[in-house]
């Protein structure tokens, strides 16, 4: 459904327009949105909607679904087959259940809470690293890192095994998966993050904002998950030191 839009316009000649934030936004984007909140209204009438592209409609219910119809909007336009669309349950402000699907790389992982993660229907894993010498440390991009955000990113990878940067939404999912150990990002939104809480967690794994506060939809988009608790420690203690 969502997928199938998103491959008619993918790789394929695009409009793309600036939103009010600079950020790129396409017309996948928005038909994707639309098509998920027209289905999510016809089988749960009273739940709660909030979108990236058309914003929040409340429900009378204490159910709420956020959605991102296309995060990494920027891979999705220069052809980088990372991108995926997000797509949140949340229990008045607890995410119950978070899908995490990459169209492009026929890939997806659903998070249901209080059950183990799957990842194309098998039971996933964190890996079992837990310390920061030994991790794979991936963030989008060193560009969403600003002023002192920046200089604790730099203290921060400076001290893991490796260092990467791409992947949006996919490097969270490569960490539920056993293949990344940590992700550490800033200026992120709720519908950036709500849907990987469940996936992250269902997975072994610790997903917070930067001084080790449960993520919400008032965080200040500042994000950490490490595949393990000590692992998420460690880091936490280098960024709050």
């Amino acid at each position: 459904m969502a997928a199938s839009v998103a491959l008619g316009y993918f790789r394929r000649p695009l409009t793309v327009d600036t939103k009010s934030d600079a950020s790129p936004v396409t017309e996948a984007d928005r038909q994707i949105e639309a098509l998920l909140r027209r289905r999510i209204r016809e089988c749960f009438p009273a739940h709660g909607l909030f979108g990236e592209e058309h914003g929040r409609e409340a429900g009378s219910s204490d159910l709420t679904w956020v959605i991102d119809p296309i995060d990494g909007t920027k891979s999705f336009i220069t052809g980088m087959p990372t991108f995926g669309t997000l797509i949140a349950l949340l229990d008045g402000t607890t995410p119950v259940l978070g899908v995490v699907d990459h169209p492009a790389l026929s890939e997806r992982w659903v998070g249901i809470a209080g059950q183990p993660s799957l990842w194309n229907g098998t039971v996933c894993r964190t890996r079992a690293c837990t310390r920061l010498a030994d991790a794979v440390l991936y963030a989008t991009t060193p560009d969403i890192f600003e002023g002192g955000a920046r200089a604790l990113f730099d203290a921060v990878s400076a001290q893991a095994r490796m260092r990467r940067f791409g992947g949006d939404c996919y490097a969270y999912a490569l960490l539920a998966s056993g293949f990344v150990d940590a992700v550490m990002e800033a200026q992120l939104k709720p519908y950036d993050f709500m849907a990987l809480i469940p996936v992250i967690e269902g997975a072994g794994g610790v997903i917070t904002d930067w001084s080790g506060r449960p993520l919400g939809l008032g965080s200040d988009g500042r994000v950490l998950a490490a595949a393990t608790p000590s692992l998420h420690a460690e880091i936490l203690d280098h960024l709050n030191a």
